[in-house]
């Protein structure tokens, strides 16, 4: 490689860190690691040439826009990656020959594929939550943090430590996540660590904790000495509270053939975790030697992760097929040969939507390499042009739905390209799964093949018109006997007495998750206060912002929607109110409450559930509908924004005083 390629192939690095920033990347890791690979080769033999900009000696994070930086107390650095057994016995020899030594012990660990952050704690308080950032300040993201249920707020180590962890997102919450954005007309996310990246740097706090993140701890850094090896410190951590790795996901290693036993040992269990991974951590387990070996540029020598290489398949694209959802979204999936990929047959991939199919330029024909990646149907990672037909032409969206053949639209700022007609059957169909599904009305036997058999003989063709089925109906669907049929209409009568927020989810009402659903169902009551509330209203509910109550007014104001919610409640359907507890007169009752700061007699969720017992609310944000700002020592941003609102700000004693 000479000087102009190399610039060129910072330029693309580049590129690459700011789409990975931007949780938009279009390259796998392993790709970006070969790129890099190539770059330091090239500095390494040519140390003079090294230019300024070269991403190679930085972390890439930059500050986010609306975060405070807070400074680390002890810098975090990122690791260097290894691929074969080769490396991995490089490191090895490596660490031994600069402490001077013939055997040492290797504590190894999962590898994560999240977000790393650190947790800070003083007197035993959780004081700031940090991203890895530059590796010497990152951004606050303490508020959001505080939305993971198993992120301990009270420690028993009194002395200033930070816990360094991951946040990621469980595959079953990941899919369920691009499920929805998908149906909303937004791009999916292209990997769960993505998904937890954005969440975690989203502003409002609300809208974190509908992520439902989680978090795993794995080390702990201070300025005195907390335990002797890296395999004890999992233990110190689970004692004092912290989510850690299980006992089979640790192993402590003497030499390179132990190692690699331990990581063909996860490899093989990868695929049967709740999360993902993409490799192994191999630490000197020996802490003192941690400070012996040092850190070389931006990576520590004691440590080193050994990446998997994805799992990948090539296999040809037969055809190029348009899906229709509920809400009218038309999602192109690739039809592919068969072919075995990590342990199961592969024939489709979702291409999630157009922008996707033009950018990697997939078309009818071509051979793709496909991976498995956390979503349940692998995705199409590139295209192998030397294998492309001569005669391949670009794909295009049709300009008719396939289902109904009514002429598609785009709307301005949506990469989804929509059917406008909501009788098409397509999306009659989807809709009448979505009512039935777990998500909604949990209506048991009746998934996807059965809606699909019920709407073909026309005994179906919307939700309420499951309420008027019968045994004699019934038996007319292909290998639907006695007992099928039994266990069918239970189910359906079952369905009758559901909950408010389940029906208002069975409705599949625009922008509305099952938080907001709960909200709608505990702040109004019923489901006519619901009917007849104005789009001013549903604004006033602290966590629903003007585009949800717009997208709610708008359903409930369509014609077909409310005769649709007049027959399922004439068939029977009887959403059942939330009961509230009743409330003594207290100071509390009907104020919002916004917490900020470190609290010394209560933890964040001791004083919101004594808040909320007594009939207030409790916010993640502070705005003008903010009756109480109870801060505690080390406020954050939002002690500055309440103050230069006016609001009514109490001390911690005032607080206690009042409670």
């Amino acid at each position: 490689m000479n000087h102009l390629e190399y610039l060129k192939l910072i330029e693309k690095l580049l590129l690459h860190d700011q789409h990975y920033a931007q949780a938009k990347p279009t390259i796998s890791d392993y790709e970006y690691d070969q790129l890099m690979e190539t770059l330091l080769a090239y500095e390494t033999a040519h140390p003079d040439k090294i230019a300024e900009n070269s991403p190679s000696g930085r972390l890439w994070e930059t500050p986010s826009e609306g975060f405070l930086q807070r400074a680390h107390l002890v810098p975090m650095y990122s690791l260097a990656n290894t691929y074969s057994e080769e490396e991995l016995e490089g490191f090895v020899k490596r660490v031994l020959k600069r402490l001077e030594k013939k055997e040492i012990r290797f504590c190894c660990e999962l590898k994560m594929d999240g977000t790393a952050l650190s947790l800070r704690y003083e007197k035993g308080q959780l004081i700031h939550a940090v991203t890895r950032g530059n590796g010497k300040t990152g951004d606050d993201v303490t508020t959001n943090i505080r939305t993971i249920a198993n992120v301990p707020a009270q420690i028993d180590i009194q002395e200033v430590i930070e816990v360094r962890a991951e946040v990621y997102l469980s595959l079953a919450i990941f899919r369920a996540l691009n499920r929805e954005r998908e149906e909303e007309g937004l791009e999916p996310f292209a990997n769960p660590r993505n998904a937890a990246a954005g969440s975690l740097k989203m502003l409002d706090p609300k809208e974190v904790a509908k992520r439902n993140l989680s978090l795993i701890a794995y080390g702990i850094a201070s300025e005195f000495p907390v335990a002797r090896t890296q395999h004890e410190i999992h233990r110190i951590l689970r004692k004092n509270g912290f989510p850690t790795a299980e006992q089979s996901h640790l192993a402590v290693c003497s030499d390179t053939e132990e190692i690699m036993q331990f990581a063909k040992k996860v490899e093989h269990m990868r695929h049967d975790l709740p999360f993902e991974i993409d490799g192994i951590v191999v630490k000197v387990d020996d802490l003192p030697l941690w400070e012996l070996l040092g850190y070389t540029g931006k990576t520590p020598r004691f440590a080193v992760a050994y990446k998997f290489a994805p799992e990948r398949a090539l296999t040809e694209v037969v055809a190029i097929t348009v899906q229709v959802g509920r809400s009218g979204v038309l999602t192109p999936v690739a039809e592919l040969r068969s072919v075995l990929l990590a342990g199961s047959t592969i024939s489709r991939a979702t291409l999630h939507n157009e922008e996707e199919v033009k950018r990697k330029d997939i078309r009818v024909g071509d051979f793709v390499w496909i991976e498995k990646g956390g979503d349940v149907i692998p995705k199409v990672v590139s295209v192998q042009i030397s294998k492309r037909p001569t005669d391949s032409k670009p794909w295009h969206m049709p300009s008719l739905c396939p289902a109904c053949q009514t002429p598609v639209c785009r709307v301005e700022g949506e990469v989804a390209v929509r059917c406008p007609n909501e009788h098409c059957k397509e999306q009659e169909l989807q809709r009448i799964i979505y009512f039935a599904s777990k998500h909604a009305m949990d209506i048991e036997h009746m998934g996807e093949k059965v809606v699909q058999q019920l709407m073909k003989k026309g005994l179906i063709s919307r939700p309420s018109d499951i309420y008027t089925l019968n045994a004699n109906k019934l038996s007319q669907l292909e290998g639907f006997k006695e007992k099928s049929i039994h266990n069918l209409l239970r189910s359906i009568d079952a369905s009758r007495s559901c909950s408010l927020p389940s029906f208002l989810m069975g409705l599949g009402i625009k922008s509305v998750g099952i938080e907001t659903a709960e909200l709608m169902a505990e702040e109004m009551g019923d489901l006519d206060h619901i009917l007849r509330a104005t789009e001013q209203e549903f604004v006033q509910l602290e966590g629903i912002g003007e585009k949800t109550a717009h997208a709610i007014q708008a359903f409930f104001q369509e014609p077909r929607n409310r005769e649709e919610i007049r027959l399922l409640l004439q068939h029977g359907v009887s959403p059942q109110v939330l009961q509230k507890k009743k409330i003594i007169g207290h100071p509390f009752q009907g104020k919002t409450f916004v917490i900020t700061g470190s609290l010394q007699k209560y933890s964040r969720d001791e004083a919101s559930t004594l808040i909320k017992e007594r009939g207030g609310k409790v916010s993640g944000s502070v705005s003008s509908r903010t009756h109480y700002v109870v801060v505690g020592e080390e406020p954050g941003s939002k002690y500055d924004k309440a103050r230069e609102l006016g609001l009514a700000i109490l001390t911690e004693k005032e607080f206690d005083e009042m409670l």
